[in-house]
C-alpha cells in the first residue's frame, strides 16, 4: 500500500487538491482509502465519501494535534489495510509551522498557495523543507512575476522537493500528482519508520491543562524570550 500524507497551510486547498488526484487513481481502478485529522471539526470527510470511497476521520480535541497525528499513524494504517487499499491518503490539519508530518518511505505532499505572502515558504518551516513534492495552487489569480517568485522562494527552502503548479478548480495537475503517487514505493509497514523531523519539546503546566498565567503556575519545558536579541 502507497501510504500518502498531505499536510499544508491553512486555506491552501488540500482536500481540492486531493479529490482531483484520487479521481484519477480510482480511473485506474486502484482502492483508496482517505483519512482526515483535524483538530476540532471538520466536513471535508463529507466531501471525500462523495469520491464513494472509505473514509475515517480522527479529531484531536483536547490533544496537540501534531502528537495526535503521530500517535495514530498505525491505527490509520490498520484500518486501511482493512478497506484493502491500494493507496491511502492521509490529510492532516492543525499542523504548526513548527511540526512536520513527513515520515520516511511515505509520500510527503506539501499543499501551499501563491496568496499566502512571499516571505511564507521560509515560515512555513520543516512542513514544507521535509516534504517530497509541493503542490502550489492558486496561480491563476496572481501574475505571471509573482508565480516565479514565489516558486523561487519555494525552490530556496526545498531545493530536492519536486514542485507541482495546481489548480483546484479544474483539477489541472491532478495526473501529474497522481503519477507520482504511483512512482512512489510501497510501504512494507509504517512501525519503526521514522519522522524525517522531531516534534517540538513542550511538556509544561499549559500542556496538563494549566489556564493561570504567571511563572508560579509554569512548570516542565518552559522557554522565555531572549530579549537580549532587540539591541
Amino acid at each position: 500500500m502507497r501510504f500518502v500524507i498531505v499536510a499544508g497551510t491553512p486555506s491552501s486547498g488540500k482536500t481540492s487538491v486531493m479529490m482531483h488526484t484520487i479521481r484519477h487513481l480510482l480511473k485506474s481502478k486502484l482502492v483508496v482509502a482517505a483519512c482526515k485529522i483535524d483538530c476540532l471539526q471538520t466536513s471535508d470527510d463529507e466531501r471525500y465519501r462523495r469520491l464513494g470511497i472509505p473514509v475515517a476521520v480522527g479529531l484531536s480535541d483536547y490533544i496537540c494535534p501534531d502528537h495526535f497525528y503521530v500517535a495514530n499513524l498505525e491505527e490509520v494504517e490498520r484500518w486501511a489495510q482493512d478497506q484493502k487499499a491500494d493507496v491511502l491518503v492521509l490529510e492532516t490539519a492543525g499542523l504548526c509551522h513548527r511540526c512536520a508530518p513527513a515520515v520516511h518511505d511515505c509520500l510527503s505532499v506539501c499543499v501551499i498557495d501563491n496568496l499566502i505572502g512571499i516571505d511564507a515558504p521560509k515560515k512555513v518551516g520543516p512542513m514544507l523543507s521535509t516534504a517530497d513534492i509541493v503542490v502550489i495552487t492558486k496561480g491563476d489569480i496572481v501574475s505571471q512575476a509573482e508565480r516565479e517568485v514565489f516558486r523561487y522562494k519555494v525552490e530556496t527552502v526545498n531545493p530536492q522537493a519536486r514542485i507541482l503548479d495546481f489548480n483546484g478548480l479544474t483539477g489541472q495537475g491532478a495526473l501529474a500528482l497522481k503519477n507520482e503517487i504511483l512512482s512512489c514505493k510501497e510501504l512494507a509497514g509504517i512501525s519503526g519508520q521514522e519522522l524525517k523531523y522531531p516534534m517540538p519539546a513542550a511538556i509544561c503546566s499549559y500542556c496538563a491543562g494549566e489556564t493561570i498565567v504567571g511563572k508560579t503556575y509554569q512548570m516542565g519545558n518552559v522557554k522565555k524570550v531572549d530579549f537580549g536579541r532587540l539591541d
